[in-house]
């Protein structure tokens, strides 16, 4: 029976030693909460670290039959590893680059050599529970090269891959030396899940400009696999802390603070002590507010709660001497005997105290200046079981593209967040009241449990997706069945592309004419009557009938703009203007003269920039360059930019081999189709054929719409000669 195997740095389960020994905490997080349901069930295993240094064995088996009890796995980390890879690489490289504090990032060799150690250990300690047929779903920026690791080792394992940060701006990325590493291992997932659709689309980004992969409607085509990237918005376990806020210890915390606090309104700050956070900020805002509204003195306190984080680190040390001293000072300037304006707490609360704290507030301020969802502004809305209350929230968290009901404010903007404060305190009831359901009902219904299900539901979907791609190999049993379907059939249609199907590729495009074997082929081929035989070309129509015009074939050229059945003139397949031509060649022009090697084809409706002859990284990085400006040129507009082998090329949308193939196809009959293409364009080709077509991808690639892959131009020769062959023997019969 196959099982799911959840894997983060952190295990929900923290153990610590005191005098007595080793304890056993569960956390409190919102992930422990949404994947309970997947980790306790029958079979299935959480692994990760149980955030302890643990070397003597004794201790160990202690911490590790322990956890087995729960459905957990640990995995020890060295002293040098905590150090080096969480520490380190993690927290100290990758935390900053992804929330865009890249003037923060360290980068250290041996901190890059402990995370990908330490990567390998968690690889280790999961192919041990792991069988082939097992889900694997990894956790966040800690584990980014896990996924490619699996995969080497489990190819056919179902893995997904969630970051639960911001993913940054590829111009951000590629600033660490080791970028291209983390996008590679974040591929060797099935499904990379994140937040917002604003990650996805860096990513994706990144992927394109720094690896070179396509992709299209959110599928990465790797040279393996197809990958699937989506956008899943986490939430929280609403009923947990809607129950809460209405049970008798929620309300008891209330009135204390509220008789601490009298008529006082409050403004709600909690975090988790880092410098993405905009804790200073938000400080120095609350004290404009008291500058510039002063009729809120005396009225209004900020309740501000800080969570200690790595305060022994630089930056988070900094970080605490700067609130400390705007906290002392705010309230030395403004304060009263009878009025703090702040009251700070830089400590953790029990949930029942939080949930209080929540009730409490007139006024949630969460104001990251970059988080990836922050799940706190939720909570808010759980807990405000009377719907009383304003939500002011960043605009640069995650949780911003769904809360569009809070007070959406630039973190950075003092003065908007001085308005926003002033507007939220002065708020009638009753656009609060409208606010706030509006909210909790988007939070109720796209709860922590609703994420993972949805998450789960696309894993599943991104392997049916993966195998509804690929493509069996042409093997002795299918070309035999193939050959006697072919000699069965009265009529036949065959299609076949001719660059990188029936030639191979040459540097130089007017080098592949058609040489004497494949001259006779073909003749032979069009020699029978039963058979109409297609060029399905993107060559232009001139060179098409200059090498083959001679034979009885049928041509589409330029991707299908021209048709020309045997023995008739050429026809447009549909008016078509060129006009544009005129704006997109100096673009074209211009990238020629900056790529040594490239040139410019130019067809009667379309451009094509070639780059066979260009060096191999140059090319894929002008090829990105040009199909990114390309793409926004033809926004809105009736061209298309189609990506090839080795070139790109910009035509009128809605033509293309697969709808030039389909007219063909409605006024012909044919019992056996075949065709054959080795690129992208030829998809559009397969997609046009009837389920019974043979239809076949020429490359290396396994991932195509094709029913077979065939290796190359000389497998496709050979494959018409056994069609010749056939055809020979049925002559002689």
């Amino acid at each position: 029976m196959s099982k799911t195997i959840i894997v983060s740095n952190r295990l929900p389960t923290k153990v610590q030693r005191n005098a007595e020994g080793l304890t056993f905490q569960p956390s409190e997080g919102g992930l422990a909460t949404g994947l309970g349901s997947i980790y306790r069930a029958d079979g299935n295993v959480w692994v990760g670290w149980p955030g302890l240094f643990v070397d003597d064995p004794a201790e160990q088996t202690e911490v590790s039959e322990r956890l087995k009890a729960d459905s957990m796995a640990p995995v020890f980390l060295t002293e040098a590893e905590i150090r080096d890879y969480y520490e380190g690489f993690s927290n100290s490289t990758l935390w900053p680059t992804f929330h865009y504090f890249s003037q923060f990032a360290t980068y250290e060799d041996a901190h890059w050599a402990a995370y990908v150690a330490a990567n390998e250990k968690f690889c280790e300690a999961v192919l041990a529970l792991t069988g082939p047929d097992d889900t694997i779903w990894v956790q966040d920026y800690q584990l980014l090269l896990l996924p490619e690791m699996l995969r080497k080792a489990r190819p056919q394992a179902t893995i997904g891959f969630f970051l639960h940060i911001p993913f940054p701006s590829f111009e951000l990325l590629r600033v660490l030396p080791w970028g291209n590493e983390l996008l590679r291992g974040m591929l060797g997932a099935d499904l990379i899940g994140f937040h917002t659709y604003g990650y996805m689309r860096h990513f994706l980004s990144a992927v394109t400009r720094m690896l070179g992969l396509p992709n299209q409607s959110g599928l990465i085509e790797t040279p393996t696999r197809t990958v699937l990237v989506d956008a899943f918005p986490m939430g929280i376990d609403y009923e947990r802390y809607a129950e809460a806020a209405n049970s008798e210890a929620a309300l008891a915390h209330e009135r204390t603070y509220r008789e601490a606090l009298r008529d006082v309104r409050v403004v709600l700050s909690i975090d988790r002590l880092d410098y993405t956070k905009g804790i200073a900020q938000r400080l120095r805002a609350f004290e404009q507010l008291l500058i510039n509204h002063d009729e809120w003195c005396g009225k209004v306190s900020l309740l501000m709660v800080v969570v200690p984080s790595r305060d022994q680190v630089a930056q988070y040390a900094s970080l605490k001497e700067e609130i400390d001293e705007l906290v002392g000072r705010i309230n030395a300037r403004h304060g009263s005997i009878s009025w703090n304006p702040i009251h700070y707490f830089y400590r953790s609360f029990p949930f029942d105290e939080l949930v209080s704290l929540y009730r409490l507030a007139d006024v949630a301020l969460v104001t990251p200046v970059r988080d990836g969802m922050n799940l706190v502004a939720k909570e808010y809305i759980a807990c405000k079981t009377d719907q009383r209350g304003v939500l002011i929230l960043s605009e640069r968290a995650g949780a911003a593209v769904e809360l569009t009901d809070a007070l959406l404010i630039n973190p950075t903007n003092t003065n908007q967040l001085v308005e926003a404060l002033h507007e939220a305190l002065r708020m009638p009831e009753e656009e609060q009241t409208t606010r706030m359901a509006n909210l909790q009902a988007l939070v109720q219904q796209y709860n922590v449990f609703a994420w993972t299900q949805l998450f789960m539901d696309r894993l599943a979907y991104s392997k049916i997706k993966q195998h509804t791609l690929s493509t069996d190999a042409l093997d002795d049993e299918s070309r035999a069945q193939l050959l006697r379907d072919y000699q069965a059939a009265p009529q036949r249609l065959l299609l076949l592309d001719y660059d990188g199907t029936l030639a191979s590729f040459h540097a130089n495009p007017q080098h592949a004419r058609p040489d004497a074997e494949l001259l006779q082929l073909l003749s032979a081929l069009c020699d029978n009557p039963q058979n109409q035989v297609i060029i399905i070309s993107g060559r232009d129509r001139g060179t098409l009938e200059k090498w083959l015009g001679h034979l009885p074939l049928h041509f589409i050229a330029e991707h299908g703009v021209w048709l020309r059945r045997a023995g008739q003139e050429w026809s447009l397949f549909q008016e078509l203007r060129a006009g544009w031509k005129r704006e997109m060649r100096p673009l074209l022009d211009q990238y020629v003269r900056r790529t040594a090697g490239s040139f410019i084809e130019e067809k009667d409706y379309s451009l094509v920039w070639h780059y066979r002859r260009v060096d191999a990284e140059l090319g894929a990085m002008r090829a990105r360059e040009l199909m990114n400006h390309l793409t926004f040129m033809t926004s809105n507009t009736d061209l298309q930019v189609m990506e090839g082998n080795k070139v790109i090329e910009i035509k009128t949308a809605g033509i293309n081999k697969g709808t030039a193939a389909a007219r063909w196809l409605a006024t012909e009959h044919a019992d056996f189709i075949l065709a054959i293409g080795d690129d992208r364009t030829d998809e559009d080709t397969f997609a046009a054929m009837p389920p019974s077509a043979y239809t076949l991808k020429v490359g290396g690639t396994p991932r195509s719409l094709a029913r077979y892959a065939i290796d190359s131009p000389k497998e496709v020769r050979q494959l018409l000669r056994n069609l010749q062959e056939v055809q020979a023997q049925v002559g002689q019969v």
